[in-house]
């Protein structure tokens, strides 16, 4: 079991910045899944991001050289750096974890607003 905590989230322009943090409760290093969702009003659930054990990573088509994932095992945390954002990135965005492929454990979300 693990706790995810997401912060960082809130109101910004577009075109600026935010950084999302996610604080897991104990190591990371055990998940080869780590990633990061999102949800805006009235669409499906989509995968922003994801990074694996070896340093891989994965990107939403829509976020593709605006969006990038790391992580830092030492802190047991997760960041998703946004950058040129853009009113249809406003969602709640999830942190996730998963042993194997694919998510198991989800944070309770952060509210990204970008107002245009």
């Amino acid at each position: 079991q693990v706790q995810l905590v997401e912060s960082g989230g809130g109101l910004v322009q577009a075109g600026g910045s935010l950084r999302l943090s996610c604080a897991a409760s104990r190591s990371i290093f055990s998940f080869n899944f780590l990633g990061w969702y999102r949800q805006a009003p009235e669409k499906q659930r989509e995968l922003v991001a994801a990074i694996r054990t070896g340093g891989t990573t994965n990107y939403a088509d829509s976020v593709k050289g605006r969006f990038t994932i790391t992580k830092d095992n030492a802190k047991n945390t997760v960041y998703l750096q946004m950058n040129s954002l853009k009113a249809e990135d406003t969602a709640v965005y999830y942190c996730s974890a998963g042993r194997l492929y694919s998510a198991e454990y989800w944070g309770q979300g952060t509210q990204v607003t970008v107002s245009s």
